[in-house]
């Protein structure tokens, strides 16, 4: 039994360290890739090319003295920070990095990630209310209601994917894409997944929960040192699950792009999903940020019908010509 306990808590750490540490070099990789599109030099003090200066930042953030407002609900406003990191980290126990490269084979996979991802939306409220203060409250209203908006469209989008495999599971969806990646048949799907991913994942140009021109920082505006850097930690952990998940959705997962290349691992899982974050990156330096009715009114006016619209057109196919996945 505790043998049995330690493998899983290994197999845990070799999952989560590797995440946080490419969570800290992503944010050296967007603060370059901004300042190259901008014509900056970027990081480029601490190490070669400022390749330390993730370490250096986080050196300074968990050594900075801690603040706690006065007005502030002091229970609720410590759990805030820490159940968005674990909630964020417990997203990735169903997801494969390749073949027999995951931590739990659900075969609800899909199903887990929602409803850790709905919790979430929790986590970022109680921080909003428990600082005792406007703007983070608005800040977290906002974010709850952008959340709960596009989980809807993100939901119908995926059961496309489901319909198409017949299982619910992450590994059978990849294998499922042998033949050919969803993203072809499945194109618009593809790219309203991405910007709903966008959206769920409060990045520019959907980043209104946060926006400094208007509400300072938003929900997490009261919080310093580690707190702070537990939500900057939870929300780029969930940029990186959301590009995993759409590259195992639509671009194949660990397959390879053409049937002769080999199959290597997480390799050409990884590639995709560095070219998934590289493009959240970009849309940051290329869109200004939207007007919250604009943001709304995409979700419920635009992709609600379009993805409802696009599920039932597929299943109509399925029904006409009879094809095995519906059936299951």
């Amino acid at each position: 039994m505790i043998n049995e306990i330690i493998k899983e808590l290994i197999k845990i750490l070799i999952i989560v360290v590797p995440l946080l540490i490419a969570t800290a070099f992503i944010t050296l990789a967007e603060r370059k890739v901004l300042a190259s599109m901008q014509f900056r030099t970027g990081p480029n003090v601490v190490g070669i090319y400022g390749t330390l200066q993730p370490i250096a930042d986080a050196i300074k953030l968990f050594a900075k003295e801690t603040t706690l407002p006065n007005h502030a609900n002091i229970g609720i406003f410590m759990i805030a920070p820490v159940a968005c990191l674990i909630l964020s980290i417990i997203t990735w126990a169903p997801i494969p990095f390749g073949p027999g490269l995951y931590l739990s084979d659900l075969n609800v996979g899909i199903l887990y990630i929602f409803a850790v991802s709905s919790l979430s939306v929790y986590a970022i409220l109680c921080s909003g209310w428990a600082s005792n203060s406007k703007y983070p409250f608005l800040g977290a209203l906002r974010a709850t209601a952008q959340m709960i908006s596009y989980e809807v469209s993100i939901g119908l989008i995926i059961l496309v994917v489901v319909m198409i495999t017949g299982s619910l599971n992450l590994s059978k969806i990849v294998l499922n894409q042998a033949p050919i990646w969803n993203i072809f048949p499945l194109f618009p799907a593809a790219i309203m997944f991405f910007i709903s991913a966008l959206a769920e994942t409060f990045r520019p140009p959907f980043d209104l929960p946060e926006s400094e021109s208007e509400l300072v920082s938003g929900y997490n505006v009261e919080y310093s040192s580690m707190w702070f850097s537990l939500f900057f930690l939870g929300e780029y952990l969930h940029i990186i699950a959301m590009s995993f998940l759409g590259s195992i959705l639509f671009l194949g997962g660990w397959l390879p792009p053409f049937y002769f290349l080999p199959v290597i691992g997480p390799f050409w899982l990884i590639l995709k999903v560095l070219f998934l974050v590289f493009l959240f990156i970009w849309v940051r330096s290329a869109l200004p940020r939207f007007r919250y009715t604009d943001l709304t009114a995409l979700c419920w006016k635009s992709f609600l019908p379009l993805a409802l619209g696009f599920f039932l057109f597929v299943a109509g196919i399925f029904i006409g010509m009879d094809w095995a996945p519906f059936n299951y």
